[in-house]
């Protein structure tokens, strides 16, 4: 057994010795595996792409809204993100007269800019590595005595910064605590919408191409940063001005040719690229479906209302496209792990490790008992977040729960109050208690079904096992449930008089206390916090340990990989070139789709393709101006080997010489295990064209006047 795994080791190493890219890599900017991305092709220096002393690269890469990324390319704050990161805004500003999700929406000056009260964008002014301060003095201390003091050291270093009253210091630690990092942030808050294409165009192949290549999506929005006279950051005013970047990036037209170099830039969210292959395999084989089996009834009984009713649609629009995105992702990620051979590669991995190292062969064994130990309560720890994540009434009652206990404890103040009544507000916007009686009904026939009965509320089996059953009675509740938007009083909080509802506590109390949905939830919740969370937290503290030691040990013994922290939401970097691919027997895809496919996808009227009719009219007419490539087309999508995850979402794409080539939006579906095993020959991530974007702005959206704040490459 053991000769077999060194021989699938020595294979796997002698086979991806062949690609460029062995191990991906999100690398923090300051730390960037230069000699490599120069031998595929890179033209500019490290210090071009992050200097804090000067302007470079990094300061025309923002994180939007604190998840997504955009980027600055204007020398007037003109911010280029995805139509997906910014469908939230949207959908706010859009109505059924007003249907900007349908319609687009292009400013045609900047007094026509939309605000977003809420909206952020945030700016790295300077990255530190601080690993020394954070963990003076830990040595030889307890797992909860090093926490203790880690958090102290933490709040010394933070103080020592000194910062502008706009600015504040992150600390983040790398390496599964090993490595620990301070970011010194600006925060801008006057963020205007300035241009989106219809959905037709930003989402065009909605469900179905999520995740898919070949692609044909324009997934892009444009917005702009205001600041104040000075140049600072500064709430939503009038007499706010266009923010002037220390930097902005040239937008590229340049035709792109196969194994072209690129990088992504931005903030990639959270990746697990050193789990042991026991995690691998029980993510594969057990967490992930689960995750997809509770998504999919949700989806499909949304879709069935959404398909027939307008209001529903645009009210629900956000939230589905929300779920819908991570199903198909956890779907291509287990196939993609298992064509990967993910499991086997890494046993591979930790065996040929452990001949160099027998510490670690223990530290691994030891993970493989806390995990199996752990699977039963990890599975269910999955169905129960999916079940009140997605029975959107459950995740209410939970809300409300939350406000009763802080309420009766006496520890509800003023401020978490609004908080809750502001988050009430928004909840309600785009909620319906009837059609999410029908969700809440499926989800809890399907948690009885999966949930071992110890786990369980006493007789919930029984009394929630049917679907049938549970569509009667949910239904029933949901006409008499105080939180679900179908009574007297619920209508009052939802409308104007939300102050009033709140200002009689004990009345409000009173009523929570009897509500049906209130009393299932509890009983839920209660069942999951003493029979499962307390078990499943204590032996993921004892993973989390054992991983923060393994990955040290990884980092000692295997001297010759270069290694990148896994990602966690910080400024990154990665690299790669644009690449078709292979990803089954006899299938071989171009790196480059046009809008010719656009045209072959068309379906008149279909919510995912159809085409605007002016769309049709330009391509028909062949007018491509200066964005046609050498095929006499525009080129709408292309496929590169950076590697990539949620989070960069919006991240540009650059060439050589630090050119905006594309905008990040996707990955293809066969490669999206790439959070946890990236594979060169499987992994690519999707970018659109800065052709077609310019494309759509300039001939489709007439909205040239864009175009001429941009400095264009030809």
């Amino acid at each position: 057994m053991i000769r077999n795994s060194i021989k699938v080791a020595v294979l796997f190493f002698a086979t991806t010795l062949t690609w460029a890219q062995q191990y991906g890599g999100m690398w923090i900017p300051t730390e960037i595996n230069e000699k490599e991305m120069k031998d595929l092709g890179m033209k500019i220096s490290a210090k071009q792409i992050f200097d804090a002393s000067k302007p470079s690269i990094k300061d025309a890469v923002v994180q939007f809204n604190g998840g997504c990324t955009a980027e600055i390319i204007s020398p007037k704050g003109l911010l280029l993100t995805n139509h997906h990161c910014g469908y939230g805004q949207i959908q706010a500003h859009s109505t059924v007269e007003k249907d900007y999700l349908s319609q687009g929406f292009w400013a045609k000056n900047m007094g026509e800019e939309l605000p977003n009260p809420g909206v952020t964008v945030d700016f790295i002014v300077d990255i530190k590595e601080v690993t020394k301060e954070i963990l003076n003095g830990t040595a030889g201390l307890t797992d909860a005595q090093s926490k203790d003091l880690i958090k102290k050291n933490t709040a010394l270093v933070q103080k020592s910064f000194p910062l502008e009253s706009y600015q504040k210091v992150v600390i983040k630690p790398m390496y599964y605590g090993n490595k620990y990092y301070a970011y010194i942030i600006e925060t801008y808050k006057d963020i205007r919408l300035v241009g989106a294409p219809p959905q037709s165009i930003g989402k065009f192949g909605s469900d179905t191409d999520n995740w898919v290549w070949p692609r044909h999506t324009g997934d892009f929005s444009m917005f702009r940063i205001y600041a104040d006279k000075n140049n600072k950051p500064a709430e939503y005013s009038k007499d706010n001005v266009p923010y002037v970047p220390k930097h902005y990036l040239p937008v590229s037209i340049k035709d792109k040719k196969e194994n072209d170099f690129t990088f992504v830039y931005g903030f990639p969210g959270r990746t697990t690229e050193y789990l042991p292959s026991i995690a691998i395999d029980k993510i594969m084989t057990e967490i992930d479906p689960a995750r997809i089996e509770v998504r999919e009834i949700a989806l499909k009984t949304l879709d069935e209302k959404m398909r027939t009713d307008d209001a529903t649609r645009i009210k629900y629009s956000s939230k589905y496209a929300s779920v819908a995105n991570y199903w198909k992702k956890w779907i291509g990620e287990v196939e993609g792990l298992k064509k990967s051979k993910a499991v086997e590669k890494k046993r591979a991995y930790e065996q040929s490790l452990s001949t160099k190292n027998p510490e670690i062969k223990q530290t691994i064994s030891k993970m493989y008992d806390l995990y199996n130990q752990q699977a039963p309560y990890a599975l269910n720890n999955a169905y129960y977040g999916e079940l009140v994540r997605n029975a959107e009434t459950l995740s209410l009652a939970n809300r409300f729960l939350n406000y009763m206990n802080a309420a009766e404890q006496g520890k509800l103040d003023d401020k978490s109050l609004a908080d809750f009544k502001k988050g009430l507000t928004a909840f309600y916007k785009d909620y319906s208690g009837e059609l999410d009686a029908q969700v809440t009904a499926k989800l809890l026939a399907l948690y009885a079904k999966k949930t071992p009965e110890q786990y369980l509320p006493d007789g919930f089996k029984q009394g929630f096992g049917d679907e049938k059953r549970n569509l009667i009675t949910i239904e029933d509740w949901s006409k008499k449930s105080f939180l679900t938007g179908r009574t007297a009083l619920n209508q009052a909080m939802i409308t104007e008089n939300i102050n009033q509802v709140f200002e009689n506590k004990n009345l409000l109390l009173e009523t929570l206390a009897k509500d049906p949905f209130i009393m299932l939830m509890a009983g839920l919740r209660n069942s999951y916090m003493t029979k499962v969370d307390g078990q499943f937290s204590s032996m993921q503290q004892e993973i989390d340990a054992l991983q923060k030691k393994y990955m040290a040990q990884l980092m000692e013994t295997d001297k010759d990989r270069k290694f990148f922290p896994d990602a966690n939401s910080t400024l990154r970097v990665t690299y790669g070139q644009v690449k078709g691919s292979s990803p089954r027997d006899a299938v071989s895809y171009n790196y480059q789709t046009h809008v010719a496919g656009i045209m072959e996808k068309y379906i008149p009227g279909d919510y995912e393709f159809d085409v605007p009719q002016k769309l049709i009219n330009l391509y028909n007419a062949k007018d491509f101006g200066i964005y046609q490539d050498k095929t006499g087309d525009v080129p709408v999508a292309f496929t590169a080997t950076n590697h990539t995850t949620g989070g960069n979402s919006g991240s540009p794409a650059l060439d050589a010489y630090g050119n905006l080539v594309g905008l990040n939006f996707d990955r293809q579906w066969e490669g999206t295990m790439s959070d946890i095993n990236y594979d060169p020959k499987l992994c690519r991530n999707i970018m659109v064209d800065t052709k077609y974007i310019l494309f759509i702005v300039d001939k489709f959206a007439d909205s040239k006047w864009l175009i001429d704040e941009m400095k264009i490459v030809k």
